[in-house]
């Protein structure tokens, strides 16, 4: 299943003692395909370095770069889906390229997408994208 994380998910998700650990964890341990564009990189890289320090965002954007998990697409294709926040945009485009099923981000600015039928991408919450992950161990 392919995926694109907003950064603010990604964020919560990366440090061990994280309630919401269980994002990275399953990623890292094959349960989904995340997809990323350079865009989206250097974004994760910029507000990791900002909150968690430069030595652990390398060290987040390396193991992302590496991980047989990973997308790395292009979107040729400018959306311009979010109007509010248009920094959003390019999730919504990676998504978009990538053919991915959801973007998961607790971002009020991407609600807009409910609202749009084509081109259609899924939002979910964080603990949306739980259930959605149990429903497929469960399979």
């Amino acid at each position: 299943m392919n995926i694109v994380l907003d950064t603010n998910v990604l964020l919560v998700s990366v440090s061990s003692r994280s309630r919401f650990h269980w994002i990275y964890s399953t990623y890292l341990s094959g349960k989904y395909t995340l997809c990323v564009t350079n865009d989206i990189l250097f974004e994760y890289e910029e507000v990791l370095t900002l909150h968690l320090g430069r030595d652990a965002a390398i060290a987040v954007i390396e193991a992302i770069v590496n991980n047989k998990n990973t997308v790395c697409t292009d979107a040729y294709y400018k959306w311009h889906l979010t109007e509010i926040d248009p920094d959003d945009n390019k999730f919504v485009d990676c998504a978009l390229a990538a053919n991915a099923k959801y973007i998961v981000s607790e971002d009020a600015h991407f609600k807009v997408l409910y609202t749009i039928t084509f081109p259609k991408v899924e939002l979910l919450n964080i603990e949306d994208f739980k259930k959605v992950l149990d429903d497929l161990e469960n399979l």
